[in-house]
């Protein structure tokens, strides 16, 4: 499997299609069966957390939302108070296993 190349000397990214394309080399799938395989993961991902469920992967980690509540914050220009809506957003908590994996 290809390894990404720095868009800089100090960053690596992977985007969608980059992603599918290792997915599909990785797993010897076309390119298609991979984009619909990784689609309807995120798409249930998105669907269990819009419904207030948990997405653990074991290994891997956890997908979850908490709660962030209404605050009042400051316009950086101005310094008026504003009111920031209370809000639910996701977290991802990554497992030990992928900690490890990144930290070889």
């Amino acid at each position: 499997m290809q390894r990404l190349q720095p868009k800089s000397t100090d960053e690596y990214s992977m985007n969608k299609q980059e992603l599918i394309d290792a997915v599909a080399e990785r797993a010897d799938v076309s390119k298609g069966v991979a984009k619909d395989v990784l689609d309807s993961i995120l798409h249930e991902v998105q669907d269990a957390l819009a419904h207030g469920q948990e997405v653990l992967l074991v290994g891997f980690g956890t997908f979850r939302t908490t709660a962030r509540p209404a605050r009042v914050g400051r316009n950086p220009q101005t310094g008026a108070p504003l009111q920031i809506v209370a809000a639910t957003v996701p977290k991802f908590a990554p497992g030990s296993a992928f900690k490890a994996a990144v930290n070889r």
